[in-house]
């Protein structure tokens, strides 16, 4: 396997004068990115970075985001994104754990910088020039003062992603430019990529779906059309101009962009391959999409920032909820609730801790500075991955939830996706999460919050589920409405803010 650097070049010499990256009006060949980024490579060599040393990035994405992402791959740098909207506690955390030697940002994360006490020990690049900043991007972009030859190998570390942290601080998550490509590339083949491919860049390029989108674009010679914040209209703007061909997003995007207004006004049908990953899909949200969008494929991609591919399903909406069977490079097990040991595993249909070899080339090797969590994750060469499901007589994996969204009520153990895809077939239902609230007689009161899209009522929802196949035991004992159900800024439901009532009632 190659390092990524090596990997950029292929396309280089194969499609110097195609469209590689487009923000806005801006749009880059091959050949003209590569002069970017090899600027950029020069200007990083002035500030004295070397191999090995960890740049933070707080940028949306944008051209000057990919191009320093690219040459940190080139330099051997280890470019390590943050979401663009931390905090400066998290920020003060993150650039002290990642031992960083430099900080590029843009004014959108400028409060977070200023009030950083950690910001101020290393350079801080402004896109812009600022009390905050030691120097700008466009002083890297001045002399062309790097020969792009690529520093790096195979087995060093190309970015480090930083999880989100919903359960505590975030955990450094360091992945080798080997496993870099060989998830790309997984990706290029489980979502059927095409020569030439045309790619939505509205994940954000701290989160593991945005760089695979940078990375498989690569890979094909394709075109990368950068969505600096996620807007659905912007985003129907995007695909009939640009003829995008292949989409990649978490489901609650999914969701926003088929409740746009104006949806039905856009030509789409150049968005053929379809994918989604981050969350399990209820099963209403997945048939709309199949029949709003009308895509060739419609992709089930359960992976994680360690691990990038688990499973695979490539007909989704053919068989609802699953996640298909292991990816390319990987092997997948379902071992009993409580268990350490991997071959301790679950029957067909029963409920358990889903876990994946390590031995594949998509896979980290162990968190950064937190031995505490290579402990509790990593038992006899599997990962324990801490979301529970279970495979059935076709050997194709369900994914329930996690370990510790599990309710326990009136003794029984219950997930909440099962729950959330039958609530989210009633037409009147927009959104809907169930978490477990504390109760004196249940232990946890099975709740569900439901955003409306039309007039129902709490009777009606509860026929809606005594009439569904889902068991009584697993029926919601309470319902509540609210404005919008909180997620984190990928889309992820936190159900911890249920449970604290951390919402606005509709």
């Amino acid at each position: 396997m190659m390092d990524l650097g090596s990997s950029y070049r292929l396309s280089l010499e194969r499609s110097p004068d195609a469209t590689a990256l487009v923000d806005g009006a801006l749009r880059l060949t091959y050949a003209e990115w590569f002069d970017k980024i090899r600027r950029v490579g020069g200007g990083l060599d002035r500030l004295g970075l070397k191999k090995g040393d960890r740049l933070v990035a707080l940028m949306q994405n944008r051209w000057e985001m990919a191009t320093l992402h690219w040459a940190c791959q080139f330099q051997g740098l280890i470019i390590t994104p943050l979401n663009w909207r931390v905090k400066a506690g998290e920020l003060d955390y993150c650039l002290e754990n990642a031992d960083a030697a430099a900080l590029v940002f843009q004014d959108v994360a400028e409060e977070a910088v200023a009030n950083s006490s950690e910001a101020g020990s290393v350079q801080r690049i402004g896109l812009a020039a600022g009390e905050n900043a030691t120097a700008t991007f466009d002083d890297m972009l001045e002399e062309d003062s790097f020969d792009a030859e690529p520093r790096a190998d195979a087995d060093d570390i190309s970015v480090m992603l930083y999880t989100s942290g919903t359960t505590g601080k975030p955990k450094g998550v360091p992945r080798s430019h080997r496993a870099e490509r060989a998830a790309a590339l997984a990706h290029v083949a489980q979502h059927r990529g095409i020569a030439g491919e045309v790619m939505l860049g509205a994940m954000p390029f701290y989160h593991t779906m945005g760089v695979r989108s940078l990375l498989a674009m690569q890979l094909l010679d394709g075109r990368l059309i950068c969505q600096r914040k996620f807007d659905p209209r912007e985003t129907l703007e995007m695909i009939e101009k640009e003829k995008i061909t292949s989409v990649f997003l978490v489901p609650t995007l999914f969701h926003d962009l088929l409740a746009e207004p104006a949806f039905d006004q856009f030509d789409i049908s150049s968005a053929v391959h379809l994918g989604f990953a981050g969350a399990p899909m209820p099963d209403g949200l997945m048939f709309k999409i199949w029949e709003k969008m009308t895509p060739d494929q419609l992709v089930n991609h359960y992976g994680s920032s360690e691990i990038y591919t688990f499973t695979i399903e490539p007909h989704a909406a053919g068989k609802p909820g699953s996640a298909g069977k292991a990816g390319l490079n990987q092997r997948i097990r379902v071992v009993k609730l409580g268990t350490e040991n991997p071959e301790n595993m679950a029957e067909p249909g029963e409920e358990g801790q889903i876990i994946a070899d390590q031995a594949n080339e998509e896979a980290f090797t162990g968190y950064w500075r937190r031995p505490d969590a290579d402990a509790k994750s990593f038992h006899d060469g599997w990962y324990f991955t801490g979301d529970t499901g279970f495979k059935d007589d076709d050997g194709d994996l369900f994914v329930t939830g996690r370990v510790d969204d599990m309710m326990i009520s009136g003794g029984e153990n219950i997930t909440p996706v099962e729950i959330e895809s039958v609530i989210s077939l009633h037409p009147s239902v927009g959104e809907v999460a169930v978490a477990g609230i504390p109760d004196e007689r249940w232990g946890q009161k099975v709740t569900a919050f439901i955003v409306c899209s039309g007039e129902v009522t709490v009777a009606e929802l509860d026929t809606h589920c005594k009439i569904s196949e889902l068991a009584d035991f697993k029926r919601p004992r309470e319902y509540v409405f609210l404005k919008q159900i909180p997620k984190s800024p990928v889309g992820k439901i936190l159900r911890r803010m249920l449970v604290a009532g951390e919402f606005e009632l509709a």
